[in-house]
């Protein structure tokens, strides 16, 4: 018997901010803009712009058209399309499930950070150590990951109307005010080092925008093309079962092609502003060196270009954080909303109850991935040939490991298993046109399984 579902979004604007919110997270604001610096700025753009254009789009479409048209979660959703496939739902499952473990440790991470620059403490921030000296403490982390959960676990408590939608709608506009904000500025400064050499944002800009094809070759090419797939389904949120969860919240009458394009618009023009708030301003104060810190570039080399901006880098700091918190808790509501709404139709459980199970459930493995950096410390080789403790091994099983793999098997099971009209006529429910319907099947049927599979062999390690 199927389970009544538990509520909805209220509008068409409802649907869209809160995936944006899930989309628009700490790898637009963090993991984009060092993937940007290390891949040859403007070149690295060109090519994620046209993923987006293509494979984002087929990737957003058919998940949320599987959600809208079962009206089922992920765990169910290809089981009740094809007996045979239900293991897929299983795996895509796994993914917010290992994610949840420790994407609330980094929202941890950040909440320490802005209540350090909102207590005025950023200049300590900025000291050599001082991330490794909060990281590896007991108490401090695992007390700021409470916190930072307690908050996402409210938003979820509250439901779909009355808490993701209320509160995507509220924190949105604001987190697109602050980043338009800072990019802004960071294009006005200005810096002279002790050699004499002044850079300014709007050099640090060309950095960014103009492709950079010195010693290009076609390995290193494939390797950018690899960055930016990855950094796509890493944004987006999609093969993780949060858009399919999204998708069954939608109403009929929502046109799914404008809306999708408007998710597009949103996660692509943050990931972009991000780079220009960003890469410039390391560029100022740190060259080109600073800007190959590559993931330690939040919390470390941002805190000290803060400190070299003087008193307005106090104010820069708090308004930096303060968005990248509210980017990281959107999308931390969007997995841990994806596990609840699974463990409702499995458990025929009401909301409320569910999520408080859930919240301590991930509060206990956030705790242990807490741990990972004392008490529980060590070092494992991963496949793809990097060495990482407890939160690495999580974040490589769940983004590098299952992500492609699930990928590459969804677009089998759309393009091949129940073909791309049966998305084609979901994304056409209402009179509307799916323009892109021709580009679709072919990309859905033929060319994301190929990329996918060169993706999820070099995750594996067979590729280096």
């Amino acid at each position: 018997m199927e389970t009544k579902k538990k509520g909805g979004f209220s509008s068409s604007i409802g649907f869209v901010l809160s995936a944006a919110g899930s989309a628009v997270g700490v790898g637009n604001i963090w993991r984009f803009p060092y993937l940007a610096a290390q891949d040859g700025g403007g070149l690295f753009l060109l090519v994620y712009l046209g993923l987006v254009l293509t494979f984002g789009f087929t990737l957003l479409a058919t998940d949320i058209a599987l959600g809208r048209r079962t009206g089922k979660n992920a765990l169910n959703v290809f089981g009740s399309l094809h007996p045979k496939w239900g293991f897929l739902g299983k795996m895509t499952f796994l993914v917010p499930a290992i994610i949840m473990t420790y994407y609330s440790v980094i929202g941890g991470w950040i909440t320490k950070y802005m209540v350090v620059y909102l207590t005025g403490q950023g200049m300590a921030a900025a000291q050599d150590g001082y991330f490794t000296s909060f990281i590896t403490s007991k108490a401090s982390p695992i007390v700021f990951m409470l916190l930072f959960l307690a908050v996402t676990a409210f938003v979820v408590y509250s439901g779909v109307e009355e808490g993701i939608e209320r509160f995507s709608k509220l924190v949105m506009p604001g987190l697109i005010f602050l980043i338009i904000g800072i990019a802004v500025f960071s294009l006005t400064l200005k810096n002279t080092d002790a050699a004499g050499t002044v850079r300014t944002g709007l050099k640090g800009l060309a950095v960014y925008l103009i492709p950079d094809l010195t010693g290009l070759t076609f390995s290193r090419f494939l390797k950018i093309l690899l960055d930016a797939m990855s950094q796509l389904f890493f944004s987006l949120s999609v093969s993780m079962g949060i858009m399919i969860t999204y998708g069954s919240y939608v109403k009929k009458d929502v046109n799914l092609n404008r809306s999708i394009s408007q998710i597009e618009l949103f996660d692509t023009g943050v990931a972009l502003l991000a780079g220009m708030m960003i890469i410039p301003a390391v560029y100022v104060f740190s060259g080109t060196e600073g800007m190959a810190q590559g993931p330690s570039l939040m919390f470390v080399s941002l805190p000290k270009v803060f400190d070299a901006m003087g008193g307005v880098g106090i104010v820069v700091g708090i308004a930096f954080f303060v968005m990248v918190a509210v980017a990281a808790l959107t999308s931390c509501v969007s997995v841990m909303e994806t596990l609840v709404a699974n463990c409702m139709e499995l458990f025929h459980a009401p909301r409320k109850k569910t999520s408080l199970v859930i919240g301590m459930l991930s509060a206990v493995s956030a705790v242990v991935i807490c741990l990972g950096y004392n008490v529980l410390y060590f070092e494992f080789p991963l496949p793809n040939g990097q060495t990482g403790q407890l939160l690495d091994v999580m974040d490589y099983a769940s983004n590098s490991f299952l992500l492609p793999l699930i990928c590459l098997l969804t677009c089998i099971f759309a393009g091949w298993v129940i073909q791309p009209d049966w998305i084609v006529e979901e994304m056409e429910t209402g009179g509307y046109t799916f323009r892109r319907k021709k580009i679709y099947a072919v990309i859905i049927r033929y060319i994301a399984p190929v990329l996918m599979t060169v993706i999820f062999l070099q995750s594996a390690g067979c590729l280096r």
